[in-house]
Formats: C-alpha cells, sequence, structure tokens
C-alpha cells in the first residue's frame, strides 16, 4: 500500500503554524487524498495520549478505513514492549523503530540481546518490528544485526537518503538491505550550492527532481510484489511564511502520491 506518515504533515503538525493539525485531522486528510495508511512516525504527543485518548484516535482511523502503522526511536525492552501494547489499540502490523534513542546507544551485541527478548512477543503477536537505515549505523551493521537474530518479525525500514550522511550511497544501501526490507520512506534528496559556493546543503526535493533513484528501489526490493508499504514523508525546509509552508507541503505529498501511482 502507499500511505503517508506523520513527515509528510512535519510543519501542519508542528507550532510553527497558527492551528496546528492534530493526529485525527491527519488521518482525516490522508482519507482525502484517497489514501488508506497512515504511519504514526516520531509523533511525540502519541506518547503522552491518555488511554481514552488513544482509543478515541484508533476509532477514528477505523471509521476512516485507514489502516495505522506506528513508529519510534530506540529498542530498549520498556520502549518496545509499550508500541507493541500500542500496535493493539491500534491495530497496527509494523511498528517502526531506530537502533538508538535520544537516551540510549546501544552496543551491537546489547541491540542482539535486546531485540531477540522483544521478538519473543512481536512474533505471538503477528507484528513487525523496521529498524530504519540512517547515518548513525553503518547499513553493513544494521543487515548483520537483523541476519544474525533471523526473526521472521524482524527487518529493515528503508530510507537509503538517510545513509549519505554517512557517505553511504543511496542505492548501495538499497541493494544490501532489500532482502529484509519490511516498509520504505518514501522521499526525494538533492544538494544545493550554499550562498557564495560555499558548501552545499543537503535536503529534501520534490519526488522525481532530486537524485533519488526510484525505479531502482522498486526493481531491487519489490515492494508491491512481497507486501512491503511505501510512506510518504518529506524533508521540506521552511518556506519562510506558514502559507507558504503548508501550501508547499501539501503540494509535495500530492506529488509524490501521483509519482508512485504512475509507477504502478
Amino acid at each position: 500500500m502507499i500511505g503517508l506518515g506523520t513527515y509528510a504533515f512535519f510543519w501542519q503538525h508542528s507550532d510553527q503554524v497558527p492551528e496546528p493539525l492534530s493526529l485525527v485531522g491527519a488521518f482525516e486528510a490522508t482519507k482525502k487524498l484517497g489514501v488508506e495508511l497512515f504511519q504514526i512516525c516520531d509523533y511525540a504527543p502519541l506518547e503522552s495520549m491518555s488511554d481514552v485518548e488513544l482509543t478515541d484516535a484508533a476509532a477514528a482511523a477505523r471509521d476512516l478505513g485507514i489502516v495505522i502503522e506506528l513508529g519510534t526511536k530506540g529498542i530498549e525492552p520498556e520502549r518496545l514492549a509499550r508500541f507493541l501494547d500500542l500496535a493493539g489499540v491500534f491495530d497496527a502490523r509494523l511498528v517502526r523503530s531506530m537502533l538508538y534513542s535520544p537516551d540510549t546507544r546501544p552496543t551491537l551485541a546489547q541491540a542482539e540481546e535486546w531485540l531477540r527478548a522483544a521478538l519473543l512477543a512481536y512474533e505471538g503477536a503477528g507484528v513487525d518490528l523496521a529498524l530504519e537505515t540512517y547515518e548513525q549505523l553503518a547499513t553493513a551493521d544494521l543487515v548483520g544485526l537483523v541476519a544474525r537474530i533471523g526473526s521472521p518479525r524482524l527487518g529493515i525500514c528503508l530510507d537509503p537518503a538517510n545513509v549519505v550522511a554517512r557517505l553511504e550511497l543511496p542505492r548501495d544501501c538499497v541493494g544490501a538491505t532489500a532482502p529484509h526490507v519490511k516498509n520504505v520512506h518514501v522521499k526525494d534528496f538533492a544538494f544545493a550550492r550554499q550562498p557564495g559556493w560555499v558548501g552545499f546543503t543537503y535536503g529534501g526535493a520534490p519526488m522525481g527532481e532530486g537524485l533519488h533513484d526510484y525505479p531502482h528501489l522498486l526493481e531491487t526490493v519489490r515492494p508491491r510484489e512481497r507486501g512491503v508499504n511505501e510512506i510518504v514523508e518529506h524533508w521540506l525546509s521552511w518556506q519562510g511564511d506558514a502559507e507558504t509552508t503548508i501550501r508547499t507541503e501539501r503540494e509535495w505529498t500530492r506529488r509524490t502520491i501521483e509519482y508512485l501511482r504512475s509507477t504502478t
């Protein structure tokens, strides 16, 4: 399925705009675009919502016909247990995370121990755990960790844009992770010269205009044949004012959805 994530609503959710969009508002906007999957990913309010608020949000998603996935940062046992509980509330079949949280940086050995313990419950619940590719961990180390554990419920959330900050090539990341991919984050990216030609800025681009060879990802990973969901998100910088930024964010979302649909 094609889905939207909270990073597709990054500025609309933020306190930089006069009326920040609620989580249910994002569900409704997703439905209006003809999309039926939403990934609540790194959305801080989720962890402070009451049981009633969580139940109401899950009910709103079900009423709209929106399938939910979840996302967090970190693999501490208590965090993974909490998000498995949340997955039960939202009927989510996938939790995306990263090896490091804001408070923990486990060694690979510690990460393996934590993951093996947590995966017993994930396997029992039929929920996938997808660890994202990103600059804080070599792709080879992430692939090796997932392969060693060998759980059918453990895989990789592929975001090749992130690894450029490690001086890894996106195409190499795609090839290395392909057998283990359970989720894809979709955004384009590009470099731009800074004023005066003193260095570059690395950031987002409208889908299809940047450096991302998405056809290569589709050919290599085969997400649609394998039932791997593709989640739209953006790296959109502030555009000077709230109105312009929101309009641009919405346009990038519309454009990315159209791009993905055109490649089916």
